[in-house]
């Protein structure tokens, strides 16, 4: 009998224990950038029949499972470039992703156009500091809160207002981007009350040149218990804690999936973790891709072929279009591009944003594809006139943050410079020299560059108010005349000096 009553007890203290246990489990991407087949990206690309056939697995075994998608998501690859981004939308929604994030590239179309790609996804894009100019509303919506059984998950989306000059500043003219950490904490105090688990998906990255980071956000406010993060491509294999808040980010171009597992006991977080899944470790929840989003591809592939396929030009050797390369230091494909600028514009200097490379280029036969993998924003190439002292400012600017990784470092074609990454932001710069001849700060050159430049993008705010004098084609097509009149046999490097390796002997001196 006493048996018998112990054993009731423990049923009594234990059972009410084990079903208040509840596991969320999150999947994430970020920086995709219309990577969406295995063998993108030299095959590092998992696929996103892949994923999703990986995600649905596990969501049918376990309810409180999601995918949140961090943004860089419609823009980067010509097979949906070349549609403004409406072809990954039946992609997007056959993934069965749960919510998306804008990232900075997502408004390479435009705001407006963002809005269209919105309206036709099943799924909301989360946005609580994008805000239209005309009225102060919400562009999409701010937060969502899904509920399942007793649990309640409150997720809200945040965009990096360097979007402001990161996209073609004229395409987000109607919007603009609050303040990350004031927009957060609001969103906390309308979630935290009412919610089990608060999560941010946000397109803030951990680049050091960046004013807002997830770091930051992290540290600067109170009760947001896991940040899924994008932007600074950065892969987190175990995550990143910030006080009580887990960090997690995938990296870039679908490397990886990202899977944030929270355990709950009671309606109160005991254990978070974040990890990342390989292609192989995918294979393992599922090894059948998604068969609907597989025969999506190959009608979409089958579209675009006869466009991208056509040869433009040849190139004897292959270029590094390293993302940590061309926006940290010289190189000859950054030459390359400012070279080809300056040759169509016949200006005195040229300049190209570290930013608006986006691959190499391979050896062979280049087709349209390649072309625009490399320069894929349908940037139009412009002439102005610059004064000297813009000229300085203009460089000064683009190394304000060496060694942090910058989109908008700038090589550059027509002239050589020196600085020391030592000396303060703003003070780096010291000998200049055009086509030979010191810099003149108060003569007027002319410039060639690609109209996100004199746009005020990537916060060249010395460019905005060019006088433009002249306007060519788009930059894939002078690359395409380019190649074909010059190749890429001699490509002048030591454009650009960094002083730092010899600061001891200049001190001396």
């Amino acid at each position: 009998m006493k048996k018998f009553l112990m054993a009731a007890l423990l049923l009594i203290f234990f059972i009410p224990s084990i079903a208040s246990a509840e596991k969320i489990i999150i999947f994430h991407t970020n920086d995709s950038h219309c990577r969406i087949v295995n063998s993108d990206d030299g095959g590092k690309s998992i696929g996103l029949a892949e994923m999703a056939a990986a995600v649905k697995t596990v969501k049918k075994q376990n309810k409180l499972t999601f995918w949140f998608d961090a943004g860089d998501t419609f823009h980067g690859m010509p097979r949906i470039n070349i549609s403004n981004g409406e072809n990954l939308v039946p992609l997007l929604n056959a993934a069965g992703i749960d919510l998306l994030a804008p990232g900075n590239h997502d408004f390479d179309y435009g705001s407006d156009q963002l809005e269209v790609l919105a309206k036709k996804l099943k799924f909301p894009i989360l946005a609580a500091n994008v805000v239209r100019k005309s009225n102060g509303e919400f562009l999409f919506t701010p937060y969502k809160i899904f509920k399942q059984g007793n649990i309640k998950i409150g997720v809200f989306g945040l965009s990096t207002p360097e979007t402001a000059y990161m996209a073609a500043p004229l395409k987000v003219a109607k919007v603009e981007f609050l303040n990350p950490v004031e927009t957060a904490r609001e969103m906390i105090k309308i979630l935290r009350p009412q919610c089990d688990v608060v999560i941010c998906v946000m397109h803030m990255g951990l680049d050091k040149s960046s004013k807002f980071t997830s770091e930051k956000i992290a540290a600067e406010t109170e009760g947001i218990d896991i940040i899924i993060d994008g932007h600074s491509h950065t892969e987190l294999p175990e995550g990143l804690t910030v006080k009580n808040t887990l960090i997690a980010q995938t990296g870039e171009y679908e490397h990886f999936l990202g899977q944030v597992t929270v355990n709950l006991r009671d309606g109160k977080i005991i254990s978070k973790k974040a990890k990342l899944l390989s292609a192989e470790d995918v294979k393992k929840i599922n090894p059948t891709p998604d068969k609907r989003i597989t025969n999506q591809v190959i009608r979409l592939e089958k579209k675009n072929q006869k466009i991208f396929d056509t040869v433009v030009a040849h190139s004897d050797r292959a270029l590094s279009g390293d993302r940590e390369l061309v926006r940290q230091k010289e190189s000859e494909i950054g030459n390359l591009c400012a070279d080809m600028l300056r040759w169509k514009t016949g200006a005195d200097i040229a300049v190209m944003n570290g930013g608006g490379i986006r691959t190499g280029l391979p050896a062979g036969d280049i087709t349209r594809k390649n072309i625009l993998e490399i320069v894929p924003f349908g940037n139009v190439l412009q002439k102005a006139e610059i004064s000297g002292k813009a000229i300085r400012e203009m460089l000064e600017h683009s190394v304000f943050g060496v060694p942090a990784s910058f989109g908008g470092f700038l090589s550059v074609s027509g002239m050589t410079f020196s600085f020391d990454p030592s000396q303060p932001a703003g003070q780096r710069v010291e000998e200049i020299f055009i086509n030979g001849e010191l810099l003149d700060e108060n003569k007027i050159y002319t410039i060639g560059a690609a109209d996100f430049m004199f746009q005020g993008g990537d916060d060249y705010a010395m460019l905005k108010d060019l006088k433009i004098i002249d306007e060519y084609e788009t930059l894939d097509i002078v690359f395409a005349e380019y190649l074909n009149k010059y190749g890429v046999k001699d490509i002048e490097l030591g454009r650009i000096k960094v002083l730092t390796e010899n600061v001891e002997e200049r001190k001396a001196a």
